[in-house]
């Protein structure tokens, strides 16, 4: 009988970092879309003349973007479980008739 082998495959989509990469990347968008078109003087005026929607949105995308090439470079590699199996010539009780 051939040899076995080990084999092993990516996690995939499983992989924690394509989920954070994913949900950063939402969040980042609707923050930045609120921080482009839906701005006030107010709210300009409330942080210091800082735009914290777009930069929190920019900042959040960026972060998606690393843990999507970090996931993506470096895929999680799952190994598979393989059951060995005894050479057929050492079965119980063979020689003992």
């Amino acid at each position: 009988m051939a040899h076995q082998t080990r084999s092993a495959r990516k996690a995939g989509l499983f992989d924690l970092r394509w989920i954070i990469a994913v949900l950063f990347g939402i969040y980042g968008v609707v923050l930045i879309v609120l921080g482009v078109g839906f701005r006030t003087d107010e709210d300009l005026a409330k942080a210091g003349g800082i735009n914290i929607n777009l930069w929190s949105g920019v900042g959040m995308a960026a972060l998606a973007a690393v843990f999507g090439l970090w996931a993506a470079w470096r895929p999680m590699v799952v190994p598979e479980r393989v059951e060995e199996m005894p050479p057929a010539d050492d079965a119980a009780g063979a020689g003992e008739r």
